[in-house]
């Protein structure tokens, strides 16, 4: 072997060195990752629960948390707690397919046309800025109290993150790899296929997160509405008959529900996503 081939091989032990200190010392595993994300609730849980202990703090209006998790085993064990969370969740799921078909549709047709882009684009912005209480009157009296008020209300907080990150998603697309596929001879649905869909997915995917986030914020407006169940009624019921602890309870559970369907949608969409090449990606593959 020359010199020179010493020379330039003698670079890639280093470089191999250099990423085995990267995993070992600065990057994360999976589940050390997934372990450091309860540390700050569960730090505060522990800090409030010794701080009502030891006389501190009263818990009068914030209760411990021992309390809330009593609470929470109350209702689990005369089965309120699963009766609510499915009313919840059934809201939840159909005004998110609702709001996703109509963010998607109107999206795509804004991105795809610059004359329905004008059309749309402005009273759509406008419809966004209303606030969420302000659409309970009026759908209370178009559909009344029942279901389909409380869905519609979800599908409307769902349908504008997903319309615009749709909208920003296509108008975003490099003009240069639409001229590659096209030079390529590429047909309008191998175009869209293997070029518009790949560079659309990743900020879709973000809009859907988006979208499911304030379908959540919604649902409790919702069940404002003259709801018998779901958790938006335990939030009611425990402040007309002042329950903290009840209060705090369906809140944490939103917390949680929420949580756990944002890391469904991001471990469906992974595999869609798999061929991305982004520097988060290769951190957790270093992990």
């Amino acid at each position: 072997m020359s010199a020179a081939d010493g020379l330039i091989e003698t670079p890639a032990p280093a470089a191999r060195r250099s990423g085995a200190v990267r995993r070992g010392g600065g990057t994360l595993q999976g589940w050390q990752r997934a372990l450091l994300g309860f540390a700050l609730p569960v730090g505060a849980a522990l800090a409030w629960e010794v701080a009502i202990r030891l006389g501190i703090a009263q818990g009068r209006l914030l209760p411990a948390p021992s309390t809330i998790i009593s609470t929470l085993a109350d209702l689990a064990r005369n089965g309120d707690l699963a009766l609510h969370i499915r009313a919840t969740l059934a809201r939840v799921a159909a005004g998110f397919a609702l709001g996703v078909a109509a963010g998607t549709l109107l999206g795509a047709l804004a991105g795809a046309s610059g004359l329905t882009r004008a059309l749309l684009d402005p009273t759509l912005q406008g419809l966004r800025a209303i606030p969420s209480i302000a659409w309970v009157p009026l759908f209370i009296l178009w559909l009344g109290i029942f279901e389909a008020s409380k869905v519609t209300l979800i599908a409307v907080g769902v349908a504008f993150p997903v319309y615009l990150g749709t909208l920003g998603a296509i108008l975003s697309v490099d003009r240069k790899i639409i001229e590659v596929g096209r030079s390529f001879r590429l047909t309008r649905l191998q175009l869209s296929c293997r070029i518009l869909l790949p560079a659309v997915l990743p900020h879709y995917i973000v809009a859907l997160r988006s979208g499911l986030g304030l379908g959540w914020m919604f649902v409790v407006a919702a069940e404002f509405m003259g709801a018998s169940e779901g958790l938006g009624y335990l939030l009611v019921d425990g402040q007309q008959l002042g329950k903290p602890a009840q209060i705090v309870a369906a809140i944490v559970v939103f917390a949680i529900l929420g949580k756990l369907t944002d890391a469904l949608l991001v471990a469906a969409s992974a595999p869609l996503l798999r061929w991305e090449d982004t520097a988060q990606r290769a951190a957790q593959a270093e992990g």
